[in-house]
């Protein structure tokens, strides 16, 4: 029933995010039956009763099949929990995969997320490349996001469940309509799934080929700790190479700040990302403001590094006179 690509995961060191929910154990089971070799990590939000009976669940069921469970408990949060919760989830995530070396992060979304997602987005106005937020796979600064299962249903997840008698828990907040991703799920998500899945399934995978040859208007030619150099193949790609830059480092872009990196070729974004463009090449790092030595800015200014550029470079160690594109940037 289930056809999952799971090249990316073999001889890898993998971290599953555990929910102990449909989707997530769904995907614990599969990437058993597939002889994937895994750990897994689990939130505890401490919102509903059932929160400590999940993460108990997760601990027995590593301890049954010898894996790793990493568990922590969130701290209360009172306002934009969905954010906040978020955060706090991948910061949880990423110190472990940082900390224990695992290679990739593997998360359960499925097609009723893909779609939410993309509803949740063309409400907001967007472009194809946010339309489709969530990839099969994703190149993060220290590690590689999968997710196996983009092209299976929710229902196609819980009926694999059920027929197996494998264990899951519902989480009845997930009806909980003021949270504004539940309001689409039940509203909109499900309904055209349930009524439209296979046509919404190649839908996705049409739209999906569309965003790669959008994309081929650039490519990533370096990156260092945070400093990403793009290079554009064609001008009208810089906006696009921007935005994907600054999610793979976790910052979402505005349609404001869109319209503002189209018009600028240097600017800083949010206060915290400088974004420069110099020739056909797209810098963009942390943005700092640090004294820097005469002979380093004179350094930079020869190699055509742009000046909000030149902080994070000082700061993170990084040698301009080093970097194997020097010969490009100084044309």
């Amino acid at each position: 029933m289930f056809t999952l690509d799971l090249s990316h995961l073999k001889g890898k060191k993998n971290l599953l995010a555990f929910s102990a929910g449909v989707d997530s154990s769904a995907l614990f089971f599969l990437l058993l039956e597939n002889h994937i070799k895994f750990d897994i990590a689990i939130v505890n939000y401490g919102t509903r009763e059932a929160n400590d009976k999940e993460e108990s669940h997760a601990r027995a069921l590593a301890k049954k099949h010898k894996l790793f469970c990493h568990n922590i408990k969130a701290p209360a949060f009172h306002s934009h929990f969905e954010k906040q919760a978020r955060d706090f989830r991948y910061e949880f995530f990423e110190s472990l995969i940082s900390i224990e070396g695992y290679d990739t992060l593997i998360t359960a979304h499925q097609l009723n997320d893909q779609l939410e997602w993309l509803l949740m987005r063309l409400s907001k106005g967007a472009g194809l490349s946010e339309l489709l937020g969530l990839e099969p796979v994703t190149q993060k600064a220290h590690y590689t996001l999968i997710r196996p299962l983009l092209a299976y249903s929710k229902e196609e997840l819980l009926q694999y469940l059920q027929t197996n008698g494998y264990p899951y828990f519902v989480d009845e907040s997930n009806a909980n309509e003021s949270y504004e991703r539940n309001k689409f799920r039940k509203q909109f998500s499900d309904a055209l799934i349930a009524e439209y899945k296979d046509g919404i399934k190649r839908s996705m995978d049409y739209l999906r080929k569309d965003k790669e040859t959008l994309e081929s208007g650039f490519e990533m030619i370096y990156s260092n700790k945070l400093l990403y150099i793009v290079k554009l193949h064609t001008p009208t790609a810089k906006v696009k190479a921007a935005d994907l830059t600054l999610k793979k480092l976790g910052y979402l872009l505005s349609a404001s700040q869109r319209q503002e990196i189209e018009k600028e070729s240097s600017l800083v974004i949010g206060g915290e990302w400088a974004v420069a463009l110099q020739d056909d090449l797209l810098f963009i790092a942390p943005y700092l403001t640090v004294d820097m030595p005469k002979k380093f800015k004179e350094v930079c200014r020869i190699l055509k590094v742009p000046g909000k550029i030149r902080p994070y470079l000082f700061k993170a160690h990084i040698d301009p006179s080093g970097l194997s594109f020097q010969s490009e940037l100084s044309l």
